[in-house]
């Protein structure tokens, strides 16, 4: 199955590779292995060789291609396996955005049910502040989760991921620019307890002193006073929260929400299931095989086999086996973006492009669909029958 998410792929530089090794940065690297002593109190087997012949060589960028996959060639394959933590690290970055796009259509809902203006009322991008940078565990950390809640709102209490954010794309200076620079607005903050009951009671408190009017879908909109709640919010209180308000007969312009633990720091690399695995070999006398895990205490707990290319089948990017020809060249949306050094004409996409596809491309793909093409699902049928193990049902 295939559960929407969103690909953040804004890779940290030194992810990017444009970092060339030297012959000084690998002996430095040796150094610190030889005092490694794993396994077995030993040295850890640091292929110190090998670092050397690409330094040589490749004039010190990895010699692998990045493509989705991670590709390395004939005894550059070992190469692979000091990349897979970091590539998976993008699990933070992406989650985050992902949680941060899902709390956007709980907002979307509420003013489509309660607002004047409905999914295109201004205040919609502001509904969501980033209140997480006191809990993250470094500056950087605030950043790329922060960044990442920046390409579904445009609040955010982050000021690292704000001034990163600036950075990348002047996002922020043009927001502030179309901000009405006259008239004052008293925005109430309850404090902790029960997240629904101090949002209730601080609307009503203020329809009491500031009054309100009625839109035209029979909603109250409090007169120049708002509230935002940043105690105790996820998505599920937030829509608990979206729902009570509008029972209560206000509109969703008076509410605003902070969230921050349940924003940057309540995830983690099994929310949405990130792993890198080995998936194809060929060996030195040109045998190709196809890797395929499938741990026997769970059997659901399985890896995709061989090559991989995907393409979007009605609107749904599907994974297909690279050598079934299902997939042209033109169609497939995994690019190279390294091969064994920086791609000539490659540029990573900026800030808003990210945001831009984000927003449409949610619109358009369902949040949940089958991803595996058929001749994939085939392919991971008869690997689980080569190896004995129980078949796996979807």
């Amino acid at each position: 199955m295939f559960f929407a998410g969103v690909p953040y792929l804004a890779f940290p530089e030194s992810v990017q590779f444009e970092h060339a090794l030297d012959a000084g940065e690998c002996e430095a690297r040796c150094a610190f292995y030889r005092t490694h002593m794993a396994p077995a109190y030993s040295a850890f087997p640091f292929p110190k060789a090998l670092f050397e012949k690409f330094v040589r060589e490749n004039d010190g960028y990895f010699p692998v291609k990045v493509e989705g996959c991670i590709t390395a060639e004939d005894d550059y394959a070992p190469m692979c396996t000091f990349l897979e933590t970091l590539l998976t690290m993008i699990w933070y970055p992406t989650t985050v955005a992902t949680l941060s796009r899902r709390a956007r259509d709980i907002v979307e809902a509420t003013f489509a049910r309660s607002s004047d203006q409905g999914k295109a009322s201004p205040l919609m991008s502001s509904r969501l502040q980033d209140f997480g940078f006191r809990g993250c565990t470094s500056v950087e950390q605030s950043i790329l989760g922060g960044t990442a809640h920046l390409l579904s709102f445009t609040g955010s209490d982050t000021m690292s991921a704000a001034y990163f954010a600036q950075a990348l794309s002047k996002v922020l200076p043009a927001i502030s620019g179309k901000k009405v620079g006259k008239g004052g607005y008293l925005v109430l903050r309850p404090d902790s307890g029960d997240p629904t009951e101090a949002v209730l009671m601080a609307l009503e408190a203020a329809e009491k002193v500031f009054g309100c009017t009625t839109n035209t879908r029979g909603f109250k909109v409090i007169n120049g006073c708002g509230v935002i709640q940043g105690d105790g919010i996820n998505i599920q209180s937030m829509e608990k929260i979206t729902l009570a308000v509008e029972q209560a007969g206000f509109a969703a312009d008076n509410v605003t929400y902070g969230m921050g633990g349940g924003l940057l720091q309540k995830v983690n690399r099994d929310t949405m299931s990130f792993a890198t695995k080995l998936n194809h070999v060929v060996y030195a006398d040109g045998t190709a095989i196809d890797i395929m895990k499938q741990p026997l205490t769970d059997p659901s707990k399985y890896s995709l086999p061989g090559v991989l290319a995907v393409k979007r089948v009605n609107g749904v990017p599907t994974v297909f086996p690279a050598d079934s020809g299902e997939v042209s060249a033109e169609d497939n949306l995994l690019k190279v973006v390294y091969d064994r050094g920086p791609v000539a004409g490659f540029t990573w996409d900026d800030f808003d492009t990210v945001k831009s596809r984000l927003r449409s491309e949610w619109e358009v793909t369902p949040l949940r669909a089958d991803n595996l093409s058929p001749s994939l699902q085939a392919k991971i049928v008869e690997q689980t029958r080569l190896r004995g193990s129980k078949v796996i049902d979807g």
